[in-house]
């Protein structure tokens, strides 16, 4: 049942994709990623002022893992700190490496993901996004990439 309902937010996610467009402006950062394993590509939009992501944002083509995910995470970490995000992004780690979910950390629909973590090969295609955004993320001081690499 519950796997049932886990599948159908993927879905849900992977054909409305939400924050599915570019974006500019001042404060807008953007990374192009490639997944090393598969060949799924994204460009990746993060609007960051004062340590904290206004709004974030993806184009790109690839499975429904990727895109389900990359849709997820951008809802996730909109509005958040540069250090509330760096513990999304470790528990997400841990979720898919693992299948762990971690205490006081709130994943939301990303949790919906859990079951990647049998599928060692569709791992990069859950992490694609949050690895795009380790990469313009790296330079921040209250991103901490190393907590997770």
């Amino acid at each position: 049942m519950l796997e049932s309902l886990y599948r159908q937010v993927i879905i849900d996610h992977y054909k409305q994709k939400r924050n599915f467009e570019e974006i500019t402006g001042e404060y807008v950062r953007k990374v192009h990623y490639k997944n090393p394993t598969c060949g799924d590509v994204m460009t990746l939009f993060i609007a960051l002022e004062h340590n904290q992501v206004k709004k974030a944002a993806f184009l790109g083509e690839g499975c429904s893992i990727s895109m389900a995910s990359a849709s997820m995470m951008t809802e996730l970490i909109e509005n958040k700190s540069l250090k509330e995000i760096t513990s999304l992004r470790k528990a997400f780690e841990q979720l898919i490496r693992h299948g762990e979910i971690p205490d006081g950390v709130d994943l939301g629909d990303s949790l919906s993901l859990q079951g990647v973590h049998q599928l060692k090969a569709r791992h990069n295609c859950a992490l694609m996004t949050w690895q795009a955004l380790d990469k313009v993320l790296k330079d921040e001081k209250e991103y901490d990439t190393l907590s997770f690499m």
